[in-house]
């Protein structure tokens, strides 16, 4: 049976690289009497001054959301570092949930518990920001009955985000970061409209993020297991076909989409290299101490083999380096994977 609602009165806002000015466009564009709230994840490190930045061009309030707190209309709440923000009912939740993506807080884990709790009241905005987190968050609100909202991927500063969820979602709107605050002023005074039942995996994922379920069971029901592993934990990886977008989750709960699963898999093999650039390094290193003891006791015949070896050691980190420097490099698989999802010019 349908939910009734009210107004469009929850906004979900993520991004990554290059959101902070978007974001700080529209926070400065929105009415103070507002009759919604304002929900906001970016990507960021351990420590994050995200508040106290945004509050100084909001007309609104800004403030780090807290588990536990009623949502409130005329709020900004933001999603601190190392904790996924959530929506529960009319509350916040704060949860160190698995990772999505690579990232907690996640965007689509933001996006699939508001769509869950809330349906056609909400509305999801994915802003700039490399790679895909959104897109399925962005996926979850339109199948509940929810707006989508895009930052023209021709302003972003890192279009890999908008340009997804463009390919993989029917996006209600695309505009500049500018015409954002406008568009939402008129948005939240619509009708919502009825709200359809949640589907079982986006209430699945839901709870996952929430630490609520967690085990193989589940996995088999969002999808099946696949040949590929967890670049976090390197359990089996379980893929899920979500419209046109392929996406894993393993058993733990880590979650990502395909693109951000070979970006991992690229900085894996950059550490791997990098470590076995310096175990080259290492054994050089030794090897020529050795040559020099054996040399200073007369034994130049070991000492010259030792060379030997110590020149073989430093050819083989060379050839690490080069192919480090050539070969696998995690950045340029990342602009590698932005250059075919470029062919996504849905907007331009």
């Amino acid at each position: 049976m349908a939910r009734t609602s009210r107004t469009r009165d929850i906004i979900v806002v993520g991004g990554s690289a290059g959101a902070l000015d978007a974001l700080r466009s529209i926070l400065a564009g929105l009415p103070p009497d507002l009759p919604a709230a304002v929900l906001v994840v970016l990507h960021v490190g351990e420590v994050s001054y995200l508040p106290s930045i945004l509050v100084r061009s909001s007309t609104l309030p800004v403030v780090p959301a807290s588990s536990g707190a009623t949502i409130e209309p005329g709020q900004v709440y933001v999603g601190p570092p190392g904790f996924h923000l959530l929506v529960h009912d009319s509350h916040i939740l704060l949860r160190r949930g698995p990772r999505e993506n690579l990232a907690r807080p996640a965007v689509d884990a933001l996006f699939r518990s508001a769509a869950a709790s809330l349906g056609s009241r909400v509305i999801g905005i994915v802003l700039s920001g490399s790679l895909s987190d959104g897109t399925a968050g962005l996926r979850a609100i339109k199948r509940c009955g929810g707006l989508s909202i895009v930052q023209s991927p021709r302003e972003a500063p890192v279009p890999s985000m908008p340009r997804n969820a463009l390919w993989h979602t029917d996006v209600d709107h695309v505009c500049a970061a500018t015409e954002m605050a406008g568009l939402l002023s008129r948005l939240v005074g619509e009708p919502a409209g009825p709200s359809p039942e949640v589907p079982t995996e986006i209430r699945l994922e839901a709870a996952i993020a929430a630490q609520e379920l967690a085990d193989m069971r589940a996995d088999d029901m969002l999808g099946k297991v696949s040949r590929f592993t967890c670049p976090e934990c390197h359990g089996s990886l379980w893929s899920i076909e979500d419209g046109s977008m392929l996406r894993f989750r393993c058993h733990v709960g880590h979650a990502f989409t395909a693109d951000t699963v070979l970006s991992a898999q690229g900085e894996e093999i950059d550490r791997m290299l990098g470590t076995l650039q310096r175990s080259h390094q290492e054994r050089a290193a030794l090897a020529h101490r050795m040559a020099e003891r054996e040399r200073a006791s007369d034994r130049h015949a070991l000492a010259d083999h030792l060379e030997s070896r110590a020149r073989g050691y430093e050819e083989d980190a060379r050839l690490v380096l080069e192919l480090m420097r050539n070969g696998f490099p995690g950045a340029a698989d990342t602009h590698k994977q932005e250059s075919v999802i470029g062919h996504a010019e849905v907007e331009t």
